[in-house]
């Protein structure tokens, strides 16, 4: 079994990726700052490692032996300015250098598809933050999936579209099941590899104002 490792699993995205990642047989690491954030579900069926994602050690110690890493950060609710998530994502991707990993998914947001002072000033801090996420992910030299999602909803599973480097316009919404579910099986395909990802539920048409939970997982 191959073993990956979560950041970010806690979330509302994270937690159907992780379960979709015990689903196909994976195991299961996750970096939690509190163990009371982690389902009860699959509380027992995963590794836990304490530590927070802005502290390289703690993610240099989540990242050791693992084979594959799924980045689900968020905000909460928190649209402040915030640097912790690319914080975060230096560290991951240190980390991965140094442990000689090379595949991972990022879940970002479709709003980086968006020319800056198109998006919606209530979310500029946080695109802000991802835009120097994707910036440095598509310069890290590592097998990075880069997935930037519309609204990520509570809704069951649909079929969907993908497309590289740039959002195929047709979609307010994706299942976070589907979500989850790609953010996994994205890194057992080689078509995605280095590439930055839409991922549109295949339904109506995209607008900022359908997209506005888009990055708070």
């Amino acid at each position: 079994m191959q073993k990956i490792v979560f950041f970010g699993g806690t979330g509302m995205t994270g937690q159907c990726a992780v379960r979709y990642a015990l689903q196909k047989g994976l195991t299961v690491r996750l970096l939690v700052r509190s163990e009371a954030t982690v389902p009860e579900d699959f509380k027992e069926k995963v590794e836990l490692v304490k530590g927070d994602v802005t502290n390289v050690e703690d993610v240099k110690k989540a990242i050791s032996g693992q084979e594959l890493v799924c980045v689900v950060l968020g905000t909460r609710n928190e649209l402040k300015p915030t640097t912790a998530m690319s914080d975060g994502m230096t560290n991951i991707i240190a980390a991965m250098k140094e442990a000689s990993l090379k595949k991972f998914s990022v879940c970002l947001s479709s709003f980086l598809f968006m020319e800056p002072d198109k998006v919606p000033a209530i979310f500029v801090n946080i695109n802000g933050e991802h835009r120097r996420m994707l910036e440095m992910v598509k310069c890290c030299g590592l097998e990075y999936r880069a997935v930037l999602p519309p609204h990520i909803a509570d809704e069951p599973q649909a079929k969907f579209a993908t497309a590289y480097d740039k959002s195929p316009g047709h979609s307010r919404s994706i299942s976070k099941l589907d979500l989850g579910q790609f953010l996994v099986d994205s890194l057992f395909d080689e078509a995605h590899s280095a590439k930055v990802i839409a991922n549109p539920n295949t339904v109506a048409s995209l607008n900022s104002e359908a997209m506005e939970l888009s990055f708070l997982w």
